[in-house]
């Protein structure tokens, strides 16, 4: 990573995965926001303006149930410009379902399957951190 501190959001419904995350990231020297999939959705939160104002350079978005709808919103944030520049890693209960509606068009460094280890959702953004710089993109890579 650079001299700089990366800046990762975690967008997730569950607070202790949040928080538990928050720890593990923190460890590793990123700084460390966070908001709530619902508030975004229902406009409680202005995701362009967190956004805006925090710059992270990799987002981790929990993908929930009902997929479809789920990754159709996802999919419309990830088309702003201020996610167009964050590495991103998508977590979800189902990821076979979420890699079929998926497929390669997520821009995601990594589709990671629940129950996960929280250790590999830090390493999977430590991966698309590490030595690269924003916007580039990256392609999506499943998760076995």
């Amino acid at each position: 990573m650079s001299e700089s501190t990366a800046t990762v959001a975690i967008f997730n419904a569950s607070d202790d995965t949040v928080e538990m995350l928050k720890i593990i990231l923190a460890e590793r020297g990123y700084r460390v926001v966070s908001g709530e999939v619902d508030h975004v959705k229902s406009g409680a939160l202005d995701f362009i303006a967190f956004m805006a104002a925090q710059r992270p350079d990799a987002i981790v978005w929990d993908i929930a149930p009902p997929y479809d709808r789920n990754w159709r919103f996802f999919k419309l944030l990830r088309s702003t410009d201020v996610v167009k520049q964050c590495h991103v890693v998508l977590t979800t209960t189902h990821k076979q379902h979420l890699d079929s509606l998926a497929g390669e068009e997520t821009g995601a460094i990594e589709i990671v399957g629940k129950p996960y280890d929280l250790k590999v959702i830090a390493d999977s953004v430590a991966r698309g951190l590490d030595g690269l710089s924003r916007p580039e993109r990256h392609h999506f890579r499943a998760r076995e």
